[in-house]
């Protein structure tokens, strides 16, 4: 039996090792922290329960693929609730409710905008065609060659790979308000809305026609199905084990990895889902296949600056599960991100009440908030700006919440671009991975499969399809086929 090693255990990694050990590999995980899941890790305190990491469940017809390919359902391991509305998004004037009822939400835009329902329901029309197209036909190529793109689907939406989401939307949306919450899902791709290409608007019927839901007890419990999945596969799983060197024969092929507690563990085939670039450390340098100069010119998407607090009341109904701030200017903050990073002057953030909708996610008669700033990777991160931005959120909270917040704050945690380094070996801290923006998309993104190590693969955020969960099971999977190939 073939022995396949695979470093981290993040969404891709445990895809990709459940994948090969079905297929009959003897299958190992080197996990670095003390529990699995790489980003999707869990902060319990006193009674709160946070997702520290992902907290959108977008694509359910995803997650159910993945657990269908092992004879499971989703329901078998946790139960799931459509959330309504989805979430919703403050601006300076105006309070945008996204509806779980497409109809409703046309409805809702007509409302702010004469005209704009019809252009809505033609433009989800439009971004659903995508979806099926990006997920039926391309989404599953391994990016070695740009023909994965030419399909008599995408052949004649060319145009589409020219044009920018804010070209598409902008052409036929004015208000403002509703071009943010437009091109809010693209966000998720990890570059700003003009630099996207327009056939990612298929991520708009990802929100909008498929849905914003929770699992109950959190992100985490995708993990731990995913975790039983793979174990019930043969899967032997090793946590606070770090790899510190990935050992390349003479011949120039992967033959193991080194741990930092000093043992050599042989394998036939290695699999890194941690950081590409970081695992690429491991190496010797010459078998190097990129080198600093060239992820120095990368674009990726944002870091992040992470808050977890605990309040000792409910927050009423003012606030749903998930609410985004963008009452403060959209393009001066991607400005602040993408153009001349720089902690932003006036921040958008993203505020997560999951005990809203989850009784079992925070004490009864409390309240567990979860609030993200994006901000650029490899910037400047202090106790003093952490504290400067944490002010900056909760008065913005309670300026829409109309009474003081933070005489009820138990605890505050925080997470940001040190920790991202330092946890997850992040290449400048990113959050996210590389963007998907046209010079990084398909087979322009890392490659899946060492140019320079035999039985060496990459799988996760950097490499395809590109950031986001859902992306990140199927790059397990892409990886999982390509290793199989390989080794016959």
């Amino acid at each position: 039996m073939k022995r396949v090693i695979v470093i981290g255990s993040g969404f891709s990694s445990l895809s990709a090792a459940s994948y090969l050990a079905k297929e009959g590999f003897e299958v190992s995980i080197f996990e670095k922290n003390d529990t699995p899941g790489g980003r999707a890790r869990q902060l319990k305190r006193d009674g709160f329960t946070f997702d520290m990491g992902p907290s959108w469940y977008w694509m359910p017809d995803i997650f159910e693929n993945f657990f269908k390919d092992f004879g499971k359902t989703t329901s078998d391991f946790y139960e799931l609730e459509r959330l309504d509305p989805g979430y919703q998004i403050y601006f300076k004037d105006k309070l945008l409710k996204v509806y779980a009822d497409l109809d409703k939400l046309c409805e809702t835009f007509e409302e702010i905008e004469v005209g704009s329902g019809k252009k809505l329901a033609k433009f989800i029309a439009k971004a659903k065609e995508n979806y099926e197209i990006a997920i039926g036909k391309v989404v599953m190529r391994p990016g070695k060659s740009p023909l994965e793109l030419v399909t008599p689907e995408t052949a004649v939406r060319v145009g589409q790979f020219l044009r920018s989401v804010s070209d598409v939307i902008q052409k036929d949306f004015k208000d403002e308000a509703l071009r943010a919450a437009l091109e809010f899902p693209v966000l998720f791709l990890g570059a700003k809305p003009e630099n996207t290409p327009s056939f990612y608007i298929f991520m708009n019927y990802a929100d909008y026609g498929l849905g914003t839901w929770h699992p109950k007890g959190g992100m985490y419990e995708i993990v731990k199905a995913m975790v039983a999945i793979a174990e019930s596969n043969g899967v032997k799983i090793r946590t606070s084990a770090a790899v510190s060197e990935i050992r390349v024969s003479p011949s120039g092929k992967a033959e193991g990895v080194l741990l930092e507690d000093g043992s050599f563990h042989e394998a036939d085939f290695i699999v890194s889902g941690a950081d590409y670039h970081h695992s690429e450390t491991l190496l010797p340098q010459r078998y190097r296949q990129y080198s600093e100069e060239y992820w120095a010119k990368r674009t990726f998407a944002p870091s992040s600056l992470l808050f977890y607090v605990g309040f000792n009341k409910k927050l009423d109904s003012t606030f749903a599960h998930h609410n985004l701030f963008f009452d403060t200017d959209f393009k001066a903050h991607a400005s602040d991100i993408y153009d001349k990073p720089s902690w932003p002057k006036e921040p958008l953030f993203y505020a997560n009440f999951p005990s809203a909708s989850d009784e079992s996610m925070a004490p009864k008669g409390k309240e567990a908030g979860f609030f993200l700033i994006p901000i650029a990777p490899g910037i400047e991160d202090t106790q003093k700006l952490r504290d400067k931005y944490f002010d900056k959120v909760i008065k913005r909270l309670e300026d829409f919440y109309g009474e003081s917040l933070r005489d009820h704050i138990e605890f505050i945690e925080s997470f940001c671009v040190n920790d991202f380094v330092s946890e997850y070996n992040s290449y400048k801290g990113n959050a996210y991975g590389l963007a998907n923006t046209l010079r990084q998309t398909a087979f322009l993104r890392p490659k899946l499969a060492s140019k320079k190590v035999s039985n060496l693969f990459f799988t996760g955020q950097l490499t395809v399809p590109g950031p986001g969960v859902p992306p990140a099971l199927i790059s397990g999977k892409i990886v999982s086929e390509l290793l199989l190939k390989q080794s016959v």
